[in-house]
């Protein structure tokens, strides 16, 4: 399937990219969200492998041009996920990968990040993707940290910004990047 949000190449070939990076300061908005029907658990993968972390990342990315933690070599990439202040959760429905929550700890107790937040395809518009974000965001928020931080950019999902504020997250800075184009896929 070709990316979801291909950007229009500028004149020097580059695809351009906004990023904005947001913050929640108060804690957790209470939000009023049925879970879903269909039986599901969220679990933490402790010490993921990499190649079960690659699955995720690919499967949850791969329409929308995550290409950052595939650029790490195995070993770093398993220094990353398998790091003590690193959490990664899983949301199975029916027995089957639906998503990911990546929250990293390395700045608490200034900081906690949703370093990776994402639906699979298949389970994309089941209404599952509030129901999770919510859970990561109380996830977050059980440390007490001084504020929860996320980022997203114009590749991402139309409603991830949207949906981060009205979970509470408000944006602090935008950045314009140039990337290079990402090849489309099958």
């Amino acid at each position: 399937m070709p990316l979801q949000r291909k950007p229009q190449p500028n004149p020097n070939g580059k695809w351009p990219v906004t990023i904005t990076y947001l913050r929640m300061t108060d804690g957790p908005r209470p939000q009023n969200i049925t879970p879903p029907a269909e039986p599901h658990a969220i679990i933490r993968a402790e010490k993921p492998t990499v190649s079960f972390y690659r699955y995720l990342y690919d499967a949850v990315g791969r329409d929308w041009g995550w290409v950052d933690r595939k650029k790490l070599s195995d070993q770093e990439l398993k220094n990353v996920i398998q790091h003590k202040d690193t959490e990664i959760f899983v949301l199975y429905v029916r027995g089957t990968p639906a998503g990911y929550a990546e929250l990293n700890y390395r700045n608490y107790p200034a900081a906690v990040d949703l370093a990776y937040f994402g639906i699979m395809p298949e389970f994309i518009g089941l209404k599952i993707g509030p129901y999770f974000l919510n859970w990561a965001i109380e996830q977050a928020w059980y440390r007490d940290p001084d504020c929860v931080t996320v980022n997203t950019c114009t590749m991402d999902h139309p409603k991830a910004l949207p949906l981060y504020q009205r979970f509470g997250y408000v944006p602090y800075e935008q950045r314009e990047v140039e990337i290079d184009p990402i090849p489309d896929h099958d």
